[in-house]
């Protein structure tokens, strides 16, 4: 008999346990997708497709926001197509599509157009995707194995006598350095988003906490010690 309520508790730990890591593992599973036919090397007017997975049967995706990877000037990106009702808006390091939320549980697919790509192997799309309910998944990491992997777009190499087009020049660069105003906006955008607190982590008040908390435990004891070191030297 108790070698039957043993099995039987381990066969309940083992369920629990393969449950909860299914759900730990369920927020990876949706990611972006990104492709493109000619996803080559310093090809000209290139259409990229995005396919933006939802992770809500509640809320609709009604936008995405990109910052686009080094190489690619966001004054050289179009748009393509997209959800019905969206609206495309450059940046200065990317660009936002955006409009009335699709279905819930539905995914946001549309597509851009480059006007040439860069000399690269691979080109990682920071993205973050907002839902009707003010939820915001961030695929920002550049590590493809993490768990909010940015999508990547791998390259062939350039064409044979493929060039790239005339860089700007020293005034158009001067032009579009940031102001002091649009520095200060950077905190809203991918890359500032990855030193924020994610879905699943902690926030730095909330580690600042902790570390209050246990520091307050460590003086307690050091003051119980201290007393009780005093009673006996009394005794």
């Amino acid at each position: 008999m108790k070698q039957h309520s043993t099995a039987r508790h381990l066969t309940l730990l083992t369920t629990a346990t393969a449950t909860a890591l299914l759900l730990a593992a369920g927020p990876a599973a949706a990611h972006v997708e990104v492709e493109s036919d000619k996803a080559q090397a310093l090809a000209a007017n290139v259409e990229i497709k995005f396919d933006a997975e939802s992770e809500s049967n509640t809320a609709g995706i009604t936008e995405i926001r990109v910052v686009l990877p080094e190489g690619i000037d966001p004054a050289g990106v179009t748009y393509g197509e997209g959800p019905e009702g969206w609206k495309f808006t450059a940046a200065d390091d990317g660009y936002t599509v955006k409009g009335p939320a699709v279905k819930a549980g539905v995914n946001a697919e549309y597509s851009v157009v480059v006007k040439q790509l860069p000399d690269a192997k691979e080109l990682a799309f920071k993205t973050l995707q907002s839902y009707s309910d003010g939820r915001t998944d961030r695929w920002i990491e550049l590590d493809e194995s993490g768990e909010n992997p940015a999508p990547v777009l791998k390259l062939k190499a350039a064409a044979p006598g493929a060039e790239a087009a005339a860089s700007s020049s020293p005034a158009d660069s001067a032009s579009s350095t940031p102001s002091t105003e649009e520095t200060a906006e950077t905190s809203s955008t991918p890359q500032a988003a990855g030193t924020e607190k994610d879905d699943d982590g902690l926030s730095a008040g909330a580690w600042t906490g902790i570390v209050a908390a246990v520091l307050i435990v460590a003086a307690a004891a050091v003051f119980v010690v201290r007393r009780r070191g005093a009673g006996a030297t009394q005794d």
